[in-house]
């Protein structure tokens, strides 16, 4: 559990969180409107080194951008709008998730099904507004001592 009170720290702790992330890796977010899930992954996108600038993809649902630095590419996916595990499919995320780093925001209960190992992040609010609670959980064999 980390506590983060800026925006700015939301980003620096997405950079750090970046550095355990590599090619295969699934993240799920989770957390209210918000909380700073794709500020979160702001950071993520600088730590990895790849094309800007990150948005919220509510509208076109997915977004690759690829690296400039030989990394993996950083798939962002916003599944707030999905209506269930068919719209998933069509979205095809397994084809690119071996090589890419993909996180998905609002995918809790979605996505799972897409790789045996994942990182869940949630975020929660703080009642002094700024203030979030970090949450990290990996699920199965690859996080294992990592998080």
């Amino acid at each position: 559990m980390k506590v983060v009170a800026t925006a700015e720290e939301m980003r620096e702790l997405g950079a750090e969180l970046a550095g355990l992330l590599r090619a295969g890796d699934l993240a799920v977010l989770s957390g209210p409107l918000g909380a700073g899930k794709t500020t979160l992954v702001q950071g993520l996108a600088d730590g990895l080194k790849v094309r800007g600038p990150i948005t919220s993809p509510t509208f076109v649902i997915a977004r690759v951008h690829p690296s400039l630095a030989g990394g993996p590419a950083l798939v962002h996916v916003d599944a707030y709008r999905l209506g269930g595990d068919l719209e998933v499919d069509d979205l095809d995320l397994d084809a690119s998730l071996e090589e890419s780093v993909t996180v998905v925001e609002w995918g809790e209960g979605l996505v799972e099904g897409l790789a045996d190992d994942r990182l869940e992040i949630s975020i929660e609010r703080g009642e002094s507004g700024e203030e979030r609670t970090v949450r990290l959980r990996g699920v199965g064999a690859r996080w294992e001592g990592v998080v």
